[in-house]
């Protein structure tokens, strides 16, 4: 794929997709043009079985400031329902990174804001540069949370943190976001993308199918109860036991030795 505006697919190591939001001068906030080929490369790597994680960060020195609020304020006749339509396809647009079975890394380099952060909860992790600053100030711009915020963050957060950020629509620095579970680590930004490449580097490198089943498992917030776990890994942990993957990790184990995995 070649023709990506607003966006950059590389790939830095083996099984590593590395998904650039490339508007620096509007500090990566979602254009049209962003949205399409975003939803593009989505469904390109959807359909790699190489893929092992996916990265998604921002050019320049922010990660994403959110929706373009041109694009958002440029229908101010428009009725009720012919917005709804318009922003259920924009959300669905971006949220299509929760379809990917690999796990997903938000390398936050800056800025997160109102549905760039939302972008980042789509992700299974997130990483921030020291100094970043994340926020969903919706009820600031008078308008309500979208890109299911009110149920991304509750799920990250916990309810209580989830209302404090929404209902002020304050911003925080990259480690008081550690603090609440916002983020999972906070790494110096001179090293920031090769720290967050490295790790998925790492998870390149474990076992594909375990790897995905795992994912799965933990979709949506996990399973409704410890039953419903127990069930869930008494089906999951006998398909990895019967693959040749888990003979390798077990050879490897005993030879002292890095694991290759094939997904088999």
């Amino acid at each position: 794929m070649t023709d990506l505006p607003h966006l950059r697919l590389d790939r830095p190591s083996e099984g590593v997709a590395l998904l650039t939001l490339d508007n620096p001068d509007q500090r990566n906030a979602m254009s049209a043009e962003m949205t399409s080929s975003w939803v593009a490369s989505i469904d390109e790597l959807a359909a790699d079985r190489s893929l092992r994680a996916v990265v998604v960060t921002g050019a320049g020195t922010a990660f994403c400031s959110g929706g373009d609020t041109s694009w958002i304020a440029s229908e101010p006749d428009a009725t009720v329902d012919e917005l709804r339509t318009r922003m259920i396809a924009f959300y669905r647009a971006w949220l299509s990174v929760r379809r990917l079975e690999v796990p997903t890394i938000a390398a936050i380099n800056g800025p997160a804001i109102g549905a760039g952060l939302c972008a980042a909860l789509a992700c299974d992790l997130r990483y921030a540069a020291r100094g970043a600053k994340l926020g969903a100030p919706f009820v600031r711009l008078g308008m309500h949370p979208g890109m299911a915020a009110t149920y991304l963050l509750p799920e990250v957060v916990g309810e209580a943190h989830a209302r404090d950020l929404l209902l002020t629509g304050r911003v925080v620095d990259a480690d008081e976001a550690l603090r609440l579970g916002l983020v999972s680590r906070v790494h110096e930004p001179e090293t920031f993308l090769d720290d967050v490449l490295e790790t998925a580097a790492g998870i390149a490198a474990t076992a594909p199918v375990a790897s995905r089943l795992t994912k799965l498992a933990l979709a949506d917030g996990g399973h409704r109860d410890l039953e419903s776990g127990l069930q869930w890994e008494a089906m999951a942990q006998p398909i990895t036991l019967a693959t040749a993957d888990l003979q390798e990790g077990i050879r490897a184990s005993r030879e002292k030795r890095p694991p290759v995995f094939t997904g088999r």
